[in-house]
């Protein structure tokens, strides 16, 4: 099952350090993947939860270990023009399909063994992975 760091976060929710480019680059490192949050504004590209809080260079999405959930139409359109970028866009959506044909599931609703399922809490179910605060728990 494969581990993915919520926001970047690895002990519990931090509205401080989530989203925060150096934060998700050091996840990386210790061999996790990370869900972000990606907006396009303004020609550039931005990493935030509630708004575009971190411009970065387009080369920074393009990572085997990065799961890019688009927060607006812009962003979703711009990252499917790269097929490098791993990107999906959801809301509350009982599910959601990734650009790489992953099953994005939202909490409570049934599971695949292609889904991924955003939880804190320990799995009754098979799944491809878990999206979490808290990834170290589940390593």
């Amino acid at each position: 099952m494969i581990i993915i760091s919520h926001r970047g976060n690895i002990n519990g929710a931090d509205e401080l350090t989530e989203n925060n480019p150096e934060n998700i680059t050091n996840c990386i490192k210790r061999g996790l993947d990370v869900e972000i949050d990606v907006w396009h504004h303004d020609g550039s590209f931005y990493l935030g939860h509630d708004k575009p809080q971190y411009k970065i260079n387009s080369d920074f999405l393009v990572n085997k270990k990065l799961w890019c959930h688009a927060k607006n139409i812009d962003a979703l359109y711009q990252m499917n023009k790269n097929s490098n970028i791993h990107s999906f866009w959801h809301q509350q959506d009982d599910f959601t399909l990734t650009s790489r044909n992953f099953i994005w599931t939202y909490p409570g609703k049934p599971v695949t063994s292609q889904s991924i399922i955003v939880t804190n809490t320990p799995l009754q179910s098979s799944c491809y992975g878990i999206c979490t605060d808290y990834p170290f728990k589940f390593i």
